[in-house]
């Protein structure tokens, strides 16, 4: 292990590309002034409430069309306001608010995961919501444990967006595939393994899991990970938990599945290309979360399918990492925030956040909108929102506290993540490493924290 005291290469880099950002915000902020480029960094302003509110969506690919109607809703109630969609698909929307944040752009609101929200809350880009939530319609509105979760991956401290849904991971399985096999549910691991092998036909293109090999691998893996191995806290003090010897045995026995018993294009799909695979038909199992039910439910009929919380263990033990809350979140640099707080009011509401929820499959964050009937009816919503609630589940909270979390979890080891899945890297040697940088950031953030 490198010496803490020490800076490895790719520390060197986050901290080198980190000073290199502090001095372009400190270039762009005195440049800017009240232009209204919208740069991190900017006072912005409240404005009169009226005129154009600019949004952007963090994941258009999915819900567009759900979004356009919240908007034409939203805009017949407050005709002075006209809302600029802009949709940003998931996969570029970090690279997206960091070019802002730097040269300028910001919107006014934005959707902002719990993933991202440190970094981007650390550059100062962000309002703190708080008093705003107070005095309004959300106020006790909100579910609180999403709002625990989005203010502690701000800092702890301030709340800086407000939470809209939470997408737990679900264990997607094919009923009737199973069923013509004699299997039964996966739920235990065991079962789960069992049928990844018994699903799998390659002579005739069928398999019994796909496995997410490109962008935003690391969180399902880490999700299998600890799933498997029964360890309920990613941390124990001050080192990380991840390259314990029970989770590397079981990303081992895990990332053993590729090419054997799932597709070989798993290599570098991302979570749109591995849904669409397994819509197509021809695969038994799919890790993902309540975002893409309903997708399956167009591709595939209610009847051929099931989502259930992930598997247990031989014990009976349930875990899952936490999964990011999604939120909408108001820039400072905003010449207009008294309108676009009107939105964000609106788009959190109880019709429009059981709109957009219903449309996904998730868990409202709205506590009205949480009681609607479609919740009952959707059993994989179902399923998720009483296994947080009944205390069977045991929750891996990722450090989403952590500015070095994103870049550490997507540009430094999605690569090494697919090594791994090559044979080209141990699953041990590739979770001592993230370990090592893991270790360095808490480190590094309790140092400025204290």
């Amino acid at each position: 292990m490198t010496n803490m005291n020490e800076k490895t290469p790719r520390t060197r880099r986050r901290t080198t590309a980190a000073l290199a950002l502090t001095a372009a915000l400190a270039l762009t902020a005195t440049a800017c002034g009240d232009d209204g480029s919208g740069a991190a960094g900017d006072k912005g302003g409240e404005g009169s409430g009226k005129g154009e509110v600019v949004f952007w969506d963090n994941n258009t690919a999915v819900r567009q069309d759900i979004w356009q109607e919240i908007i034409e809703d939203f805009e017949k109630e407050n005709p002075d306001i006209d809302v600029k969609y802009v949709g940003v698909p998931a996969e570029n929307v970090q690279s997206k608010y960091d070019t802002a944040i730097q040269g300028g752009g910001l919107p006014d609101v934005g959707g902002v995961g719990a993933a991202m929200l440190a970094g981007i809350a650390a550059q100062d880009a962000l309002e703190p919501l708080d008093d705003r939530v107070e005095k309004s319609a959300l106020r006790g509105k909100l579910n609180s444990a999403m709002v625990d979760s989005v203010r502690a991956a701000g800092g702890g401290v301030d709340l800086y967006t407000v939470p809209t849904s939470a997408s737990n991971g679900v264990l997607y399985y094919r009923t009737d595939l199973f069923k013509a096999a004699g299997l039964a549910a996966p739920t235990t691991w065991e079962k789960f393994y069992e049928a990844a092998e018994k699903l799998t036909d390659r002579d005739n293109n069928r398999f019994g899991y796909t496995i997410r090999g490109g962008e935003g691998s690391i969180a399902q893996a880490l999700d299998a990970m600890y799933g498997q191995s029964g360890i309920g806290d990613f941390w124990d003090g001050d080192a990380t938990t991840v390259n314990d010897p029970k989770n590397v045995a079981a990303l081992k026995k895990y990332v053993a599945l590729y090419k054997k018993a799932t597709p070989s294009a798993d290599l570098n799909n991302d979570f749109t290309k591995m849904v669409a695979q397994w819509d197509s038909g021809q695969i038994g199992m799919l890790s993902h979360n309540l975002g893409s039910y309903q997708d399956h439910v167009k591709a595939l009929g209610e009847d051929t399918f099931r989502g259930l919380p992930n598997p247990t263990t031989g014990a009976g033990v349930r875990v899952q990492v936490s999964n990011p809350v999604d939120g909408l979140g108001l820039f400072k640099s905003s010449k207009n925030k008294k309108a676009a707080w009107k939105f964000i009011e609106f788009a959190a509401s109880h019709t429009s956040n059981s709109k957009w929820n219903e449309s996904a499959g998730a868990i409202p964050a709205n506590t009205e909108a949480a009681k609607d009937p479609w919740v009952k009816k959707s059993e994989p919503t179902k399923l998720a929102a009483e296994a947080l609630n009944d205390g069977s589940l045991k929750i891996v909270q990722l450090p989403y506290h952590l500015p070095d979390w994103n870049t550490i979890s997507k540009a430094e080891n999605e690569p090494d993540f697919q090594k791994v899945l090559l044979g080209k890297m141990s699953a041990k040697d590739f979770l001592d490493s993230l370990a090592e940088q893991l270790d360095e950031a808490q480190a590094e953030w309790k140092k400025e924290h204290q």
